[in-house]
């Protein structure tokens, strides 16, 4: 549970502390539940600014986040990931980007 007044959330009747950066990208994840977001969106929502190169960065707090909020942070039951493939016929460009969201977090 996420409680928006004093910034805290709660996983299965446990306090977690989370940064401030953290509780913003989980709570953009959890209002906006079930909608995928790339790494670009997330960094340019939570930080206010155009994302440049943010991959390392988003991808640092969303682990941290989940070895917070999930049982088994390698099998992560709440914030999932898909892989995307891109692919661009005659230009031979193959780009695997990492878009996030956050599914079935009460």
């Amino acid at each position: 549970m996420i409680d928006d007044e004093s910034k805290t959330i709660t996983v299965d009747g446990e306090d977690v502390h989370l940064t401030p950066v953290q509780y913003k990208i989980l709570r953009l994840l959890t209002v906006n539940a079930g909608r995928v977001f790339s790494i670009e969106e997330i960094y340019e929502k939570v930080w206010n600014e155009t994302a440049f190169s943010p991959e390392n960065t988003v991808t640092v707090h969303i682990r941290k986040i989940r070895e917070k909020i999930e049982i088994n942070p390698k099998e992560p039951k709440y914030l999932k990931v898909v892989e995307t493939v891109v692919k661009k016929v005659n230009i031979k460009v193959i780009k695997c980007t990492k878009i996030y969201y956050i599914y079935n977090y009460e």
